[in-house]
């Protein structure tokens, strides 16, 4: 394009609620997996608890045991132990129970792990990437203008998977942690209120350590993926361009380059880590200071006999250090949220850019368009006040061959983009068959368009996919019929598979005009009544020029074909050709009609040394669509 789009309007801007809002959001969307992780999770608690339980219950029974004197032990759930049972008997069936906790534990370990695992690798994820997706094929082309292939490759990967992060590392792990905490906690004031504060009195810097690096973190995170953005940027652009690259001899100029950018984000990176390195242990120091401050402060009570030294105590001690494990967590937890917000604010960029070009209610699906395209004072930019077209009017009747010509920044790419409705303009309206383009269904309208651009891509597939692009469920017939249309089929026969020779990257392995035929019998398949030829021999040798032309003389025949081209052996012969300068169309007529007349057109000629046919004098007649 001659001009680039404007900056993405969301411009990064979301709060740390409404993020959190539409994360939360994404977790309700498959709450029944989210509540069936919950479920488990709480079950592995209260197999925790019960563990914790016949522990201080086996020290209980064991200390009754050496001194009777001793209060009975307290057993849980109402069971007691048939009266006959020895203690050595009630002590190995505890320790069989717990051993089968331990297993039930393990059971319930693995199961939680899948359910989380098919929550977010198997539903939020792919769900996720799917709506990424599908946005993207449906954004204009002003947003691939602004955003970098890399970016929107890191968003696709990197930014979903960090994602998820926030439903299985913040929102379940942070519920789970929420239950457990108070779980913990109810058991600890029953053991000793007054225990249970002094314990757990250092929660207060621990929730200001933890907010204070949550804050700290997140600017980091940010500016990480943005270097990384830049990073893989360098990196596709060096293997894209390596027959430059190693044209000019440059490999170490771009191996420093790539050092340079990766030293960067390891910089980067390493910040982060600083911060964390700092952050974790102090958050373990603050939880070991429970411990401390029990040691101490238990160990006064007990020996002011307030306090027993049994089971109990015992109990109270492993509850307290899952509790600050579990407030340890919370270092994990806020690193978890940091990630999840960096990414999603670069997920929800993209899911909520505008859709510039869409299809308003009741749009009509035309039928089998004529050709016709009207042009009516249309004008059009790529950002506001900033126009490239300027009222620019004509009309293309059915069967026409339209030539455009211009110079570089003339405007030539941006009418062509007008006429699929890539864009729409600002101004004016552009018809179809009398209708504006506004009203017709945009998948319909464009089906009926088929367009060869100067540089056409080529997928790795067979050359049979390749053709059958925009219609998969062509028959080999019909392929066929497209290629020889695009006098493609005798050089596709002498393939080594044929049309099953899979192709490589972009058609590497084809030359130049090969590639143009193979991307004209895509366009010819579809059988459109608009052929659109954007300057599709700007770039081959004289003969493959002529190889190009001479399929192109069968594909125009019967179609309104719009052809952009520099080179005025392509327009001599068009119908009609529309000059234009500065984004202006300046001139109109047939080659014979305006090579006479003052302007670009004229100095392109002379420059090109473009001598009249003797055998085709000026102003002579001929059929429209005629061109040979």
């Amino acid at each position: 394009m001659s001009e680039t789009g404007s900056e993405n309007p969301n411009d990064g801007r979301y709060s740390t609620g409404e993020l959190t809002r539409r994360l939360l959001g994404l977790a309700w969307q498959f709450r029944a997996d989210c509540l069936l992780s919950l479920a488990l999770s709480v079950l592995l608690l209260a197999l925790a608890l019960v563990g914790l339980q016949l522990l201080g219950v086996v020290i209980d029974v064991i200390r009754h045991a050496l001194d009777p004197a001793l209060g009975a032990p307290a057993f849980p759930f109402g069971w007691k132990p048939p009266a006959r049972w020895k203690p050595l008997d009630v002590v190995t069936f505890l320790s069989l129970a717990i051993v089968a906790q331990a297993l039930l534990r393990a059971v319930l370990t693995y199961s939680y792990n899948m359910a989380t695992a098919r929550l977010t690798q198997g539903k939020i994820v792919p769900d996720l990437r799917d709506k990424l997706y599908a946005k993207l094929q449906r954004l204009s082309f002003r947003f691939f203008e602004v955003n970098g292939s890399s970016s929107i490759f890191n968003r696709l990967t990197g930014d979903v998977q960090n994602t998820r992060l926030f439903v299985d590392g913040v929102v379940l792990q942070g519920i789970n942690m929420i239950i457990t905490l108070g779980a913990y906690f109810v058991f600890m004031w029953r053991i000793h209120p007054a225990l249970t504060v002094a314990c757990l009195s250092v929660s207060v810097p621990l929730a200001w350590v933890t907010h204070y690096y949550s804050n700290r973190l997140r600017p980091g995170y940010l500016r990480n993926r943005e270097l990384y953005d830049g990073l893989v940027q360098l990196f596709s652009e060096s293997v894209l361009g390596i027959q430059t690259v190693k044209g000019f001899a440059a490999e170490r100029g771009c191996i420093e380059r790539f050092e340079q950018g990766n030293n960067e984000v390891s910089a980067q990176q390493r910040r982060i880590f600083w911060d964390l390195s700092i952050f974790t242990p102090a958050t373990q120091l603050l939880s070991q200071l429970s411990l401390a401050i029990l040691f101490a402060y238990g160990g006064w009570l007990y020996v002011q006999g307030r306090i027993p030294l049994g089971g109990g105590l015992v109990v109270f001690a492993g509850l307290l250090q899952q509790f600050t494990g579990q407030v340890a967590n919370l270092s994990t937890i806020a690193n978890s949220v940091q990630q999840s917000l960096t990414a999603a604010r670069r997920v929800f960029e993209v899911l909520d850019t505008p859709l510039e070009v869409q299809n308003k209610p009741g749009a009509l699906a035309p039928g089998r368009l004529t050709g016709s395209i009207v042009f009516d004072h249309v004008t059009f930019g790529y950002k506001t006040g900033a126009p490239v077209l300027h009222s620019v009017s004509f009309e293309a009747k059915p069967g026409q061959v339209v030539g455009i010509f211009g110079m570089t920044g003339a405007g030539k790419t941006s009418l062509l983009s007008l006429i699929p409705r890539f864009y729409d303009p600002q101004q004016g309206r552009i018809l179809a068959d009398q209708s504006d383009l506004r009203d017709l269904d945009l998948d319909a309208y464009r089906r009926q368009i088929g367009i060869v651009y100067q540089e056409s891509f080529l997928f790795s597939n067979t050359v049979a996919a390749n053709i059958a692009f925009g219609n998969p469920h062509a028959t080999q017939e019909q392929i066929e019929r497209a290629a020889k249309a695009a006098s493609a089929h005798e050089f596709i026969l002498a393939l080594s598979k044929g049309y099953q020779t899979v192709l490589g990257e972009s058609g590497v392995d084809l030359s130049g005009g090969q590639r143009q035929r193979l991307a004209l019998a895509r366009a010819l398949l579809l059988e459109p009544p608009i052929l659109i030829l954007d300057d599709p021999t700007a770039s081959v040798d004289p003969k493959t020029e002529h190889e190009i032309v001479s399929a192109l003389r069968h594909a125009m025949a019967g179609r309104t074909t719009f052809v952009v081209a520099n080179r005025l052996s392509l327009l001599r012969r068009a119908d009609i050709i529309l000059v234009l300068d500065g984004g202006r169309l300046v001139q109109t007529g047939t080659h014979s009609q305006i090579v006479r007349l003052p302007g670009p057109y004229r100095e392109a000629a002379m420059l090109q040394l473009m001598d009249l046919d003797e055998d085709e004098p000026i102003g002579a007649e001929r059929a429209p669509g005629r061109f040979t």
